[in-house]
C-alpha cells in the first residue's frame, strides 16, 4: 500500500509539472503575439512621424512651379516625397513612409507654388485615386 500511496504522489507531481510547463508554454505564446503586435504598432507610428516630416519638407522644398512630376528620395525619413502639378495649376504634394501616405494641396498662382493652408490629409484629395499614388 505504500508503494501505491508514493505512486500516486508521483504522478500528481508529474501532472503538476506537465500543467505548469503548458501554462507557461501559452503565456510564451502570448506574450511573443503582443511583442509582434508592439513591434508592429511602433513601425506603424514611426513611418507616420517619417510621412508627416517628409510632407513638411517638401513643403519647404524649391518645387519648379510645371506641370508634371518630381520626386525626393530622402534616407533620413526612409521615404518619398513627390510633387504632381496638373494642367489646370493645381498641385499635389505626396509623402510617403513604409505603408502610410500624406497629401497636401496646393496651386501654382503667378508661377509660384502655394500650398493650401487647411494643413495635410491622411486620405487621397482628389476624385481620381490614380492622382494620388507616387509616380
Amino acid at each position: 500500500m505504500r508503494q501505491q500511496k508514493g505512486m500516486s504522489s508521483l504522478m500528481l507531481v508529474l501532472l503538476m509539472l506537465v500543467l505548469g510547463s503548458l501554462t507557461l508554454q501559452g503565456m510564451s505564446m502570448q506574450h511573443q503575439s503582443q511583442l509582434r503586435q508592439t513591434t508592429l504598432e511602433q513601425r506603424a507610428m514611426q513611418d507616420t512621424v517619417n510621412a508627416e516630416s517628409l510632407l513638411e519638407e517638401g513643403r519647404m522644398f524649391a518645387w519648379k512651379p510645371e506641370p508634371g512630376d518630381r520626386c525626393r528620395d530622402d534616407t533620413d525619413f526612409a521615404g518619398r516625397v513627390c510633387l504632381r502639378i496638373f494642367s489646370d495649376e493645381s498641385a499635389l504634394l505626396i509623402a510617403n513612409s513604409g505603408e502610410q501616405y500624406r497629401w497636401q494641396t496646393g496651386q501654382v498662382q503667378k508661377g509660384i507654388l502655394q500650398f493650401d493652408r487647411s494643413g495635410w490629409s491622411d486620405f487621397c484629395p482628389r476624385k481620381e485615386v490614380l492622382q494620388c499614388q507616387l509616380p
